[in-house]
């Protein structure tokens, strides 16, 4: 494999090359005990527990940007989508579809960023699967992955919501999106902005025992803008955020400012937003403070009685209505 330094149709073929990309990048990178390369399906040993189960596909261009890689983005969305499911990760499989000309070089930091961050969330790879498409129709790479979880908080549900619960968020939002953005030499623009691209699993973990706690998601495509929404629904019930509340980085604000971006509806990829309780509000704001990520942890709005819409109450005291989001303004961001 080593006579090449990029991928070509052959690595896609699934004879030699095939069998080398996946030994020599994959496999030992990201394999461990329970991945066998010679078969087709795992097989895992499962207690009696509940499980939770998570497919995702990944995409982002570029396929490096401050602050993470397609590869860290991939095991962290997969990662928290349990995790505010109430599951502890334990299982991931991935898939890589690489596109033609891509260097061997960026495969392996994007393989190894995957792996690091796997480890990192107490997670093992046990399958995976690679494809090799032509030049131009691959964005250089994409990853599919499945998660598996164990439940251990089980009930948390936009349909839990209810009138006087209280909305916190973990920290500035848009910084993904705003990042990846910058990222961009089309857009001929620079910052300092790094993506909060993170598990969130220790934040999930601190409040999951917390009894008030109704429930979890993390704001990655539309930001906490859909996430609002989709509360609003569920609960029927109009959601209320406070503008002055909203955390949200300086130079982020500048570039949305400049180029007519919404915060509020821009990816985030290590942020939590939660609903509680009123009375148990403080309990998970010391907690995530107290937490690797949570510094930034605010109370952000509530749910009123009302007609299902999201209203945001400004910092000059009006207030505006948060359309549901139509158009994407960053695609490819997650």
């Amino acid at each position: 494999m080593h006579d090449a330094e990029r991928i070509t149709l052959a690595h896609g073929n699934g004879g030699r090359r095939t069998r080398e990309l996946i030994d020599e990048i994959f496999a030992t990178r990201l394999g461990g005990p329970d991945l066998d390369t010679e078969v087709d399906a795992a097989r895992l040993r499962l207690p009696g527990d509940d499980w939770a189960v998570t497919v995702d596909g990944f995409t982002v261009e570029p396929i490096e940007f401050p602050g993470g890689d397609i590869g860290a983005l991939a095991v962290h969305g997969t990662v928290n989508d349990l995790s505010v499911s109430g599951a502890e990760p334990v299982h991931l499989s991935v898939s890589a579809f690489l596109e033609e000309g891509l260097e061997f070089e960026v495969l392996v930091r994007l393989v190894d960023s995957f792996a690091r961050a796997a480890k990192e969330a107490g997670v093992t790879v046990v399958a995976g699967d690679t494809k090799v498409v032509p030049r131009g129709h691959g964005g250089g790479a994409y990853f599919t992955t499945t998660g598996l979880g164990r439940i251990v908080r089980g009930d948390l549900s936009a349909k839990s919501v209810r009138p006087g619960d209280v909305i916190l968020v973990s920290g500035p939002v848009g910084d993904h999106g705003i990042a990846v953005m910058l990222a961009r030499e089309s857009f001929d623009l620079r910052g300092d902005v790094r993506s909060d691209c993170a598990s969130v699993l220790p934040l999930c973990k601190t409040v999951w025992d917390v009894p008030g706690l109704r429930f979890l998601r993390d704001p990655t495509r539309g930001g906490i803008a859909t996430v609002a929404h989709e509360l609003s629904r569920a609960a029927r019930a109009t959601v209320r955020l406070r503008e002055a509340e909203i955390p949200v980085r300086d130079p982020v604000r500048g570039v949305c400012e400049m180029l007519g971006y919404d915060p509020y509806y821009l990816a985030c990829e290590g942020r939590v937003v939660a609903v509680v309780a009123p009375d148990e509000a403080d309990v998970v704001l010391e907690r995530w403070r107290n937490a690797d990520g949570g510094a930034d942890a605010r109370l952000i709005g509530r749910v009123d009685e009302g007609p299902a819409r999201v209203v945001l109450e400004t910092s000059i005291g009006g207030s505006r209505i948060l359309d549901e989001l139509e158009d994407d303004p960053l695609p490819r961001i997650c």
